[in-house]
């Protein structure tokens, strides 16, 4: 991480789409996985990274999206792009906030939450001097719909082609792009205004900056990750199946640390759930946002758990509920059907039912 970064680092976070597949009064990237908006996952994501500059791109009408962003990184700009005319469009509108910044710019996307720190770190790292561009690719079990990666004989990326512009020999391969780049801010201020919008849906594609970089004879190097990797959300099948993502790598990692889930499908973490070690967790319960668990805790089935601190040595449940403000001290016991808000319950403390 440290050559991109020593460099200096922009980062530019597009989320002005309006998720009209949602269905839905709220914006797409205010919409939750696993506890925190889908937002909130990709500035968590890049805040390791430390920034010098974060700009967030919204649309017309979303200050609910602009007053989410503080709640994850401060000092972040907000950038507004007035229409929706395309993703090179959406980048120009950060130009202002970016202003006399000399080094690398890290495009990301506010739909595709489920993308890890150590990938963008990574994407960052590939610009240099001698490759100042660089696009973060993955290889397709089903290639269809997404823009493939043209590649030269040196391996350096060319072009990257819309499925809508493809040709039926570009149809056919299968390293796709993802949306996200990296490039040094000089050609991308350089290359932008030279994106026109002569496609097939007459927008203004920033996938056009690989093309226009080779062209200049600058190389686009490629950096790949897994698929599942860069999955987007743009309706509520597919963020399901962002929830179901998250969940998964979640419990791999909790029992991993030393937490017992006894039937770990059945068990639901929030993104900020925070476990000691040696807890045991019976099947059927939820963690909602805000949850902190000590060592040696059992909790029992069909628990649900939101807003709470417990205290090392204590037992909680079955069919416990603990709502926001409740402190339960060490070695407390609560029982079957109890339910705390609000209220903290004193170290060694029993309430069984």
């Amino acid at each position: 991480m440290t050559r991109a970064i020593m460099r200096q680092l922009a980062i530019v976070v597009l989320a002005a789409g309006k998720g009209t597949r949602m269905r839905s009064a709220l914006p797409k990237v205010l919409h939750r996985a696993a506890g925190r908006s889908l937002l909130g996952h990709v500035l968590e994501a890049v805040k390791p990274l430390k920034p010098s500059r974060t700009v967030v791109v919204v649309g017309l009408g979303m200050e609910a999206v602009a007053e989410e962003v503080p709640r994850h990184l401060a000092g972040a700009r907000i950038a507004l792009q007035q229409q929706q005319r395309g993703t090179a469009d959406a980048v120009a509108t950060a130009k202002a906030a970016l202003a006399g910044f000399p080094g690398t710019v890290l495009v990301v996307y506010a739909d595709a939450p489920l993308i890890r720190t150590e990938t963008v770190a990574a994407l960052a790292e590939a610009v240099t001097p001698r490759t100042p561009m660089a696009v973060l690719g993955f290889k397709a079990a089903d290639p269809a719909g997404y823009g493939r990666l043209i590649r030269n004989a040196k391996g350096h990326i060319t072009a990257i082609r819309e499925e809508l512009d493809a040709s039926p020999r570009e149809r056919k391969i299968d390293l796709c792009n993802s949306g996200l780049i990296a490039i040094d801010a000089t050609l991308l201020w350089t290359l932008l205004p030279n994106i026109g919008n002569a496609n097939a849906k007459k927008e203004f594609y920033l996938t056009d900056l690989a093309g226009l970089a080779a062209k200049a004879k600058r190389h686009v190097a490629l950096v790949e990750c897994p698929e599942a990797e860069v999955a987007g959300v743009n309706d509520r099948v597919q963020l399901a199946a962002i929830e179901a993502a998250f969940q998964a790598r979640y419990r791999r990692r909790f029992m991993l640390e030393g937490v017992t889930l006894a039937a770990p499908e059945t068990v639901f973490f929030s993104a900020d759930t925070k476990f000691g070690r040696d807890v045991v967790i019976e099947p059927h319960v939820v963690f909602g946002p805000g949850v902190s668990v000590g060592d040696d805790v059992s909790i029992l089935a069909f628990s649900h758990i939101e807003g709470a601190m417990i205290a090392a040595g204590a037992r909680v449940g079955p069919y416990a509920r603990l709502r926001p403000g409740a402190e339960i001290g060490a070695g407390v016991h609560i029982g079957n059907f109890v339910e705390v808000k609000q209220a903290k319950i004193g170290a060694g403390a029993k309430v069984n039912h």
